[in-house]
């Protein structure tokens, strides 16, 4: 009972925290106008950007795949693509979570062991981060005055000011912050013997080593290239994404595919909030980053209200279905193996 009150606690504390950040982008805006922007809209474009997204998606799963394949499984791509948009969809429940759904939902389907595929699935943020930075170096380059107007006050000084208040603390909070862990790992490594009795210690010890062993794949890829390829045709087809969807509107059809590219970048940082599905949190970002180029608020947030319920509902739609298809796939295996054995008892006799 304590566990069903927490979780409804914290998913209304997220959704509280989005609905506060959509109270923060509708503030002060002219719903008549807003709406004249939906009205005018071209939905067909939104639709192209739509099926580019779920391009994307399929790029990952295959590069899900790949990451799994070291591990000495070789699950079905359906399979794959199939979790994945479950985990998509559970994101709109609670944050971050479909990482871990995703992982169960695969794991249940092709019998991998779920900590194994919680490592591919860091070894993938870490590569979508270096991708991201990629992308923001490209960014900078290309129109670094006009960028940076955004990117200094918004990004890089928060970042600085967190630094510099964290430089500023004493040598006992640094002690604290860094030696007490370090401290505990030489304690856990001395003492491990006795700790292993414990099965709570030996499952947490399973669990590490299962995430380590994921980690691992990255150095057992056989096909590196293709792995890289496909990490930034993940990218490049969110990129093409946000890009197509400027043409719905006529307040940003004339904007460029570096302006995409840099909607892409400050939009991503949206998805990092504690909010389901980056609710509030994108359409703030978004309309705020869209001011720079001359635009009203109500065509930013038009532009940003769009696009991102376009791809909640084509994610969430694909979702559903993806769970439907995978119960499907674990019935038939299921079917499958219960007549096996009758199979095998008729061929007895023989």
């Amino acid at each position: 009972m304590k566990k069903k009150l927490f979780k409804a606690l914290r998913y209304a504390l997220f959704l509280l925290i989005g609905i506060l950040l959509l109270y923060l982008a509708f503030r002060g805006i002219d719903l008549k106008v807003l709406w004249e922007e939906f009205r005018h809209a071209s939905y067909l474009w939104i639709l192209l950007s739509v099926v580019v997204m779920t391009l994307s998606h399929m790029t990952r799963a295959y590069r899900w795949k790949m990451l799994i394949e070291p591990l000495n499984y070789k699950p079905l791509y359906s399979s794959t693509f199939y979790s994945l948009m479950i985990g998509y969809l559970a994101n709109y429940a609670f944050p971050r979570i479909g990482e871990i759904t995703r992982c169960g939902a695969l794991g249940r389907t092709e019998k991998i062991p779920m900590d194994k595929l919680f490592g591919t699935v860091i070894v993938e943020r870490v590569i979508d981060l270096m991708t991201m930075f990629l992308f923001l170096v490209i960014l900078i380059t290309a129109k670094f005055e006009f960028f940076s107007s955004f990117i200094k006050p918004s990004i890089i000084d928060p970042i600085g000011n967190k630094l510099a208040f964290l430089l500023s603390k004493s040598i006992l909070y640094w002690f604290i912050i860094i030696g007490v862990p370090i401290l505990l790992v030489v304690v856990l490594y001395l003492f491990r013997s006795r700790l292993y009795k414990w099965s709570l210690i030996r499952k947490i010890r399973d669990i590490m080593k299962g995430i380590f062993t994921g980690l691992k794949t990255v150095a057992k890829l056989k096909r590196v290239w293709l792995f890289i390829f496909s990490s930034l045709m993940i990218w490049i087809f969110y990129w093409l994404m946000t890009f197509i969807a400027f043409f719905a509107l006529p307040s940003t059809s004339s904007l460029g595919i570096i302006d995409g590219l840099f909607i892409l970048v400050i939009g991503s940082f949206a998805f990092v909030a504690p909010v389901q599905g980056g609710i509030g949190a994108f359409h703030w970002i978004v309309s705020g980053g869209l001011l720079l180029y001359g635009l009203t608020k109500e065509e930013g947030l038009a532009y940003a209200t769009i696009t991102h319920g376009s791809q909640m509902l084509g994610t969430m739609l694909i979702g559903f279905i993806s769970m439907l298809l995978l119960i499907s796939i674990r019935k038939k295996r299921n079917t499958n193996q219960n007549e096996q054995p009758e199979v095998n008892s008729a061929k007895d006799p023989v």
